[in-house]
């Protein structure tokens, strides 16, 4: 068995939200604030010098700043680099529809931010479930120097021993306050289960498709979507001239909640279908360009720009390791996979002769466009597929839906309510 360190995240409930909500409401407002000032900052250096400062730069410039001091200086100095990091995301899109980071403001009103406790900010007693939250130097007049939380994990969550704590994060979840323990996890793992490979391709209307060879699966991106389009209208239509309203800051805390867990669901599935099939060796395509090619339109560009590939593969990854399942991200630049013929090669765009049929002219292949490309990506590792596939699951897929009533992923004929 080999061992391998991971970073794992487990939510907690607090058990003394009434004693503790004040204190942790006024770190929170206070991190809005020092938010607001290094925004106001960064927009001042930007109309003069036209430079970004980085996260160092804007430590520098704020560390004697009285909003500063207001947190904890390592969580002031995380409030400032997560600034950072949103502004140099910003500065590197492409996409005109964009906005820099805003200020975290309603009218008079500070939202609730995170506030990040690294190690020199927090003790924690997992023995007996409480953890104590440091405060910056302003806060602690008149009060005591800390936030003292009595907190509960899940049944099978022991913080004891499930490795070592590097983070907590106090988070407003719309409700009450919860908290987020960020871990270094100890796990162990056999060697890779197997020497076949899968091929996985990335999209919309299907989250992804899996090729293992002899089978394929299809994940409609259905849930997902539907969460997407019904939060978008709460979002927008509760806008006002002083920002989001409470009603749109609710619904997109909920709308990322829900993605998150959805997509959780249906990366755990696929993992856990590879390991089942014996995969060692996962080839999923990474469609780092695709942003860049303007055939989508402006609509599905914004699609496309909002769409979370990279978290996709991400939670792919860090889920294989734990089987011993190792990934390639295949740059699908020049590659041409939705178009490519998976058993020929043949490569014309109207073999793709609608959104979800592959009809190749030169070998007669009929697939589902998706599991071609996914075919395709699995022949970047395995050069010639064509020995263990049944060209025949390339149009009739197992298709493994998010059940949103239990909230896990399950086949076609499990799930309540789906659609034909």
């Amino acid at each position: 068995m080999a061992d391998r360190v991971v970073t794992r995240t487990f939510k907690a409930s607090i058990r003394n939200q009434t004693q503790v909500r004040p204190d942790l409401d006024s770190l929170a407002f206070a991190a809005s604030k020092l938010w607001n000032v290094g925004r106001w900052h960064i927009q001042r250096i930007w109309d003069a010098i036209g430079h970004i400062p980085n996260h160092n730069e804007l430590t520098s410039y704020l560390k004697r700043h009285e909003r500063y001091r207001d947190l904890h200086s390592q969580s002031s100095q995380r409030v400032l680099q997560e600034l950072a990091e949103a502004f140099n995301g910003w500065y590197a899109s492409d996409d005109p529809d964009d906005n820099p980071p805003g200020y975290r403001k309603r009218g008079d009103e500070h939202p609730r931010s995170t506030v990040t406790f690294k190690q020199k900010g927090f003790k924690l007693d997992a023995e007996h479930g409480y953890v104590r939250l440091s405060k910056g130097r302003n806060l602690k007049e008149h009060r005591s120097d800390f936030v003292l939380c009595s907190y509960e994990t899940r049944p099978d969550v022991d913080l004891a021993e499930v490795g070592s704590v590097q983070q907590v994060r106090a988070v407003w979840n719309g409700d009450d306050w919860e908290l987020h323990f960020v871990c270094n996890v100890e796990i162990e793992h056999s060697d890779a289960p197997g020497e076949k490979t899968a091929g996985i391709d990335l999209g919309i209307s299907n989250v992804a498709a899996v090729s293992i060879g002899d089978e394929t699966l299809l994940y409609p991106g259905n849930a997902v979507k539907e969460d997407v389009h019904y939060f978008r209208h709460v979002e927008y239509g509760t806008e006002g001239d002083n920002g989001p309203s409470k009603k749109a800051e609710w619904a997109r805390q909920k709308k990322d909640r829900r993605r998150k867990h959805s997509l959780h669901a249906l990366t755990r599935d696929i993992v856990e279908q590879c390991a089942d099939h014996d995969i060692g060796e996962i080839a999923v395509g990474h469609p780092k360009d695709i942003r860049d090619d303007a055939e989508w339109g402006r609509h599905g560009n914004k699609k496309i720009h909002d769409w979370p590939f990279d978290t996709i593969i991400d939670m792919i990854e860090y889920k294989a390791a734990e089987r011993g399942i190792s990934v390639q991200r295949v740059d699908e630049a020049g590659l041409r996979t939705s178009k490519t013929c998976c058993a020929c090669g043949t490569k014309a765009s109207p073999n793709r002769v609608e959104r979800g049929l592959y009809v190749c002219g030169e070998c007669g292949l009929v697939a589902n466009a998706d599991l071609n490309a996914a075919e395709n990506m699995r022949a970047t590792v395995t050069p010639n597929p064509e020995e263990d596939r049944s060209n025949g699951c390339l149009a009739q897929p197992a298709v493994r839906l998010f059940d949103k009533h239990t909230g896990v992923v399950a086949g076609r004929e499990q799930v309540a309510d789906c659609k034909p």
